[in-house]
């Protein structure tokens, strides 16, 4: 009987030590455990002396569950113990399998700090060498202009960049120029400034918005466009591409004419072209031409518009929440779209100081005068600023977009998926049956075709003959109707012969041989003369 109640209080361990995991419990446990300990050890005092507080550590409650093994007197006390230990071993195991059954949410990342360095270790120079090859190579920018001839996109881009990139020799006026069509012209010229080269692309679209019927006059220059995307995609493409030109166009000045009644149809159709392809930037020229009112009005009408036909203007990036400068010249630039810009390439002199500006009878326009104009914002925008960020959505947005068609494109055969599941066997099957299908059309098309072409060449042929028929019936005609002519002469001049000789009383046969006899007469006279010269001579 006791070798039973110590084999159930061993099986009862674990339980016990479950029991004594949990703080809240193990208090309850201890304390009945203590209890009933005391009251079934009165006899033997010193074999039963325990603390009665709950034990600080486990191993401490392990030894005195190994104590009260040892105790043969405690049974009733012990196997009490023993249930109430079970049915919390019990319910330890229905929380721990709910608590797996539940989906555990993933640890939230710890933001690391970075780890100073005590010493110098030198990749601290890493943007320097960065910078060293940036420089040695250079950069690359292409710059399209688009607009109607005479709002001064020449003038505006020699003022950008302080040079004559359009000279009055190679590039004359709208009104010198004899092409009236819609061209794309490509100028390429390297500039240099405190040692770093730029290799800049103007693309100008000369007569575009110049001709009576302007439909699809954009197409050039979405063609051109896409040439260079084209370009870019095959120089990738290639095992070589160690350096590759990047004549991509990164920024499309698109210029607007000041009218003050807002964008016409065709500036709607272009830009809506352009959008989805390009940087493009909203421009309105010659600014200097509206009062400051009306540029602002003008420039709320063209942005309505712009958002009514949804055309995407570039957008500026978002600045970090810590760069409170840059954000607030990022809204500076934001709010100044689209801009009104005067271009001039005419140094004036005002007070000792020289400006770039435009002189009128009602006062001055300097260019570079954020009051006057906002040619400085628009610099400061496309060269000094966002230069690079034009760039790279150029290439990961516009660029990406031209790769993601051009994939589409393969997997379509006249504009249905040419890709399936089906087998390899069956679908060349299919395709084979397909290919003699267009082959046999394109036969009886073919034939069609011939016997219509020999069915108009016997028409030709017969009509031919008809007109040659006709004609020769009419020759025919002329030739008896001149013959008929000439015998009427012929009998007149015999009638007439006749009446002269009845009125002569000679013969036209006797009036030839008077006139042969005297000739025969002369002659025999001129040689006797010339027997009698020669016989003097000797």
């Amino acid at each position: 009987m006791n070798s039973a109640r110590r084999i159930g209080a061993i099986s009862a361990l674990p339980s016990t030590l479950a029991q004594l995991a949990l703080r809240d419990k193990q208090q309850a446990a201890s304390a009945s455990a203590s209890a009933s300990v005391s009251n079934g050890s009165e006899s033997s005092a010193a074999a039963t002396q325990r603390p009665q507080t709950q034990p600080p550590s486990v191993p401490a409650a392990t030894a005195a569950a190994v104590n009260k093994l040892q105790l043969s007197d405690t049974s009733a006390s012990v196997t009490s113990s023993n249930g109430d230990s079970n049915k919390l071993t019990h319910d330890l195991q229905e929380k721990e399998a709910q608590q797996q059954l539940k989906p555990q949410k993933p640890p939230l990342p710890v933001r690391q700090k970075p780890m100073e360095i005590a010493g110098y270790v030198g990749f601290a120079n890493l943007p320097n060498q960065v910078y060293r090859k940036a420089v040695k190579r250079g950069f690359e920018f292409t710059l399209m202009v688009v607009g109607a001839s005479g709002l001064g996109k020449s003038t505006l881009i020699n003022s950008m960049f302080l040079s004559d990139v359009y000279n009055a020799e190679q590039y004359p006026g709208p009104s010198l120029r004899k092409k009236k069509t819609v061209a794309v012209e490509a100028t390429k010229v390297m500039l240099k400034e405190n040692g770093v080269n730029l290799t800049l692309t103007v693309v100008d679209t000369p007569g575009f918005g110049d001709a009576v019927d302007n439909t699809n006059c954009w197409v050039p220059i979405l063609e051109y466009v896409d040439s260079k995307y084209e370009e870019y995609l095959t120089a990738e493409s290639r095992v070589y591409r160690k350096s590759i030109p990047d004549n991509r166009v990164h920024c499309c000045l698109y210029f607007i004419a000041p009218s003050g009644h807002g964008l016409l149809p065709l500036d709607i159709a272009c830009m809506q072209s352009l959008s989805d392809k390009v940087n493009l930037v909203p421009v309105i020229a010659k600014a200097d031409t509206m009062t400051p009112d009306e540029v602002h009005l003008f420039k709320k009408q063209i942005l309505n518009e712009i958002a009514q036909h949804k055309i995407k203007i570039y957008d500026f990036p978002a600045t970090l929440e810590d760069a409170a400068e840059e954000s607030k010249a990022t809204q500076n630039l934001r709010s100044r779209v689209p801009f009104a810009v005067v271009g001039a390439n005419t140094i004036i002199e005002i007070d000792g100081k020289k400006v770039r500006g435009r002189r009128y009878p009602w006062g001055l326009v300097e260019i570079e005068n954020l009051t006057h104009c906002d040619f400085t914002a628009l610099r400061n925008m496309v060269i000094r600023t966002h230069l690079q960020d034009l760039k790279d959505v150029t290439n990961n947005v516009h660029y990406e977009n031209y790769g993601c068609r051009k994939l589409s494109e393969l997997g379509l055969v006249d504009g249905m998926a040419r890709l399936s599941n089906k087998n390899p066997l069956t679908q060349m099957e299919e395709e084979k049956r397909e290919h003699e299908q267009k082959m046999k059309k394109m036969e009886a098309e073919m034939e069609q075709v011939f016997d219509m072409k020999v069915k108009e060449k016997m028409q030709k042929l017969k009509d031919s003959e008809l007109e040659m028929a006709r004609r020769h019936e009419e020759r025919k005609k002329a030739l008896e109707l001149q013959i008929h002519e000439l015998d009427e002469k012929r009998r007149e001049f015999e009638r007439e012969k006749k009446e002269w000789e009845d009125v002569n009383h000679v013969t036209l046969e006797e009036l030839k041989r008077r006139s042969l006899g005297s000739n025969s007469s002369t002659d025999n006279v001129d040689a006797k003369k010339e027997k009698k010269k020669k016989k003097g001579l000797f």
